[in-house]
């Protein structure tokens, strides 16, 4: 058999070397030719939800800061006028605002936490292993199933000073009846009332989702080292469910900072304007006053606010993690 010339050998190797180095660039090209279909097909399959977002959150969002910086003049004629700041102008002067903003600064800062720390407690519950917990959890998510506008006149009928369940059960175990959302001290408790009822079971399901995501077996290893209940909660548990209650906390928060409807429907701003929300304010002036510009102004300031305070929450959140 015949011995291959080592320099035919050396030929090869240095044919093969520039065969491989002709070939980088178009592996290269390859490969970036590659990423572009990738970015392309991902772009192609948020489309559908981009679209969306700028059609139903960013144009009105943007029609409100064009509107607001409009009023409306009345008469034969009416036309709007362009009239830059001055409906915000006119915010910082308005005593009513203040009052508004004010209510709803009190509101959210009672019913966040009350809804978030009841649907924890509720979702610890449910979660257990216990015989005939289908049932409660049943019971827990009965308020799910109750629209807004329904749960808000059952709870009006059970509230009422003269008529309802509720004071009933007061004037049975001796204690004196309430005028509840007639009255000025107690119309505001009674909505947090209200909107925790329906609140609370709902982000339970979230709460729950993430507690039956924690792995028992950290949970079992803890008690065997003779960890208490409270240790392993503390130490296991919310660890663990703390992003599932950082989303809870955020959307729960916006949406009692647009609560409108238990307002609108049981106490319409009052009684002597206690439970007179901005978003409320907001739509009042907008629709019952005619004036577009404030009203949208309120409703901007309102969205700022959110913003900020989903903000502080999320940096709050964020530095316990660090």
């Amino acid at each position: 058999m015949a011995r291959n010339d080592p320099i035919q050998q050396r030929g090869a190797g240095i044919a093969a070397r520039g065969d491989a180095v002709v070939g980088l660039p178009r592996a290269a090209s390859i490969a970036a030719s590659a990423r572009r279909n990738n970015w392309a097909t991902a772009y192609l399959l948020l489309a559908p939800a981009l679209i969306g977002l700028a059609v139903f959150r960013l144009y009105p969002i943007a029609l409100a800061v064009w509107g607001s910086l409009h009023t409306s003049t009345f008469g034969a004629g009416a036309q709007r006028v362009f009239v830059g700041l001055d409906n915000y102008a006119f915010l910082v002067s308005n005593p009513v605002f203040w009052d508004s903003l004010w209510v709803t600064l009190k509101f959210n800062l009672v019913v966040n936490p009350i809804q978030v720390l009841l649907a924890l407690l509720l979702a610890v519950v449910a979660n257990q292993r216990l015989r005939g917990i289908a049932v409660y959890r049943t019971i827990f998510f009965v308020p799910i199933g109750v629209s807004v506008p329904i749960a808000a006149i059952l709870w009006q009928m059970m509230l009422d000073p003269n008529r309802g369940v509720v004071n009933a059960l007061l004037l049975g175990v001796g204690l004196p009846a309430q005028p509840f959302l007639t009255s000025a001290d107690q119309a505001l408790w009674s909505i947090i009332g209200i909107a925790s009822w329906k609140g609370v079971s709902f982000w339970m399901v979230f709460l729950l989702a993430g507690l039956q995501g924690i792995p028992r077996e950290l949970h079992e290893a803890a008690k065997l080292d003779g960890a208490a209940a409270v240790r392993r909660f503390l130490d296991i548990t919310l660890p663990l469910l703390k992003r599932t209650i950082l989303f809870v906390l955020v959307t729960d928060t916006a949406i009692n900072f647009l609560l409108f409807a238990p307002v609108y429907l049981l106490t319409r701003g009052g009684p002597e304007l206690s439970t007179n929300v901005l978003m409320y304010e907001a739509f009042k002036t907008g629709f019952v006053y005619a004036d577009m510009g404030q009203g949208l102004a309120m409703v901007l300031v309102l969205l700022l606010l959110v913003l900020v305070v989903v903000g502080l929450e999320f940096r709050l959140l964020q530095a316990e993690d660090a």
